[in-house]
C-alpha cells in the first residue's frame, strides 16, 4: 500500500474535491445550456404555430372572398370558372 504523509494526503483531499467541484460546476453549466436550447425552441414552435394560425385565417377569408365573388357572379348571370 502506498503511505503519504499528512501533507501529501491533504493535497491529495484538495485534488479530489476540486475535481468534484469540477464536475458539478460543469454539469450545471450544461444542464442551464440545455434548458436555454429548449425555452429558445419552445419559443420558436410558439411564433411557427402563431405564423401558421395567422396563414391559416387569411387563407380562410381568402376563400370566404372567392366564394363570395362567386355567388355575386351567379347572380349576374356571367359564371366565370
Amino acid at each position: 500500500m502506498l503511505n503519504l504523509n499528512d501533507t501529501e494526503e491533504i493535497l491529495a483531499v484538495l485534488i479530489a474535491v476540486a475535481i468534484v467541484l469540477g464536475f458539478v460546476y460543469s454539469t450545471y453549466k450544461e444542464i442551464q445550456s440545455t434548458i436555454s436550447e429548449e425555452k429558445s425552441k419552445y419559443r420558436e414552435k410558439k411564433e411557427t404555430e402563431a405564423k401558421v394560425k395567422t396563414l391559416i385565417e387569411y387563407l380562410d377569408a381568402k376563400k370566404e372572398l372567392i366564394d363570395a365573388l362567386n355567388e355575386v357572379q351567379k347572380e349576374k348571370g356571367n359564371p366565370k370558372n
